[in-house]
């Protein structure tokens, strides 16, 4: 079954289903001692063309754990390999429609990889560049721009929404259950 299928499985079933995916924002310190993000341009994807975006994303494949996911997209997508990966939040996102607009993505930042970063696949980006947190290029993919300002002001939380109209927080919980 494909991810879309078992989605559509778990609906039938009555359980909430998310489609979980793994990002990774390579970052590096500039000789001006700002940090800077790698970015691409997306193009040809069908979602967000035209935005910036993490260098490296993709779906969490069945059987596969998040960290394991980002290896495989930052070795797919940019050719670089033995990534030292630390969380920076799991968020919770909705798109308000359809069982496949409830995401849960995985946000992983990495300051040590081996290998040169680079565009393996041209039919997904345009464009390959640093740029500094501070600095970001217009417009940049909503709700990876959210985790980017939270990473530039050191606001991150181990959990995090976004698209819901008033998320809820761990010290301020739904009164619904």
């Amino acid at each position: 079954m494909t991810a879309l299928s078992d989605a559509g499985a778990g609906a039938t079933h009555g359980r909430f289903v998310v489609v979980p995916a793994a990002y990774v924002f390579l970052l590096r310190t500039d000789d001006a001692g700002r940090t800077e993000v790698l970015l691409q341009l997306r193009r040809g994807t069908g979602y967000m063309d035209d935005h910036w975006a993490a260098a490296a994303a993709g779906h969490v494949e069945r059987g596969e754990t998040a960290y394991d996911a980002a290896r495989r997209e930052a070795e797919e997508e940019l050719g670089i390999h033995g990534l030292d990966l630390e969380l920076v939040t799991a968020m919770q996102r909705t798109g308000g429609g359809e069982p496949i607009d409830e995401r849960i993505d995985f946000f992983l930042t990495a300051r040590r990889w081996t290998g040169e970063p680079r565009i393996v696949e041209p039919d997904k980006a345009a464009d390959l560049r640093w740029w500094p947190l501070d600095a970001l290029p217009d417009p940049v993919v909503p709700h990876e721009a959210a985790v980017l300002a939270s990473i530039r002001s050191g606001t991150s939380t181990a959990y995090s929404t976004f698209g819901f109209d008033e998320p809820s927080h761990p010290s301020n919980p739904s009164q619904e259950d």
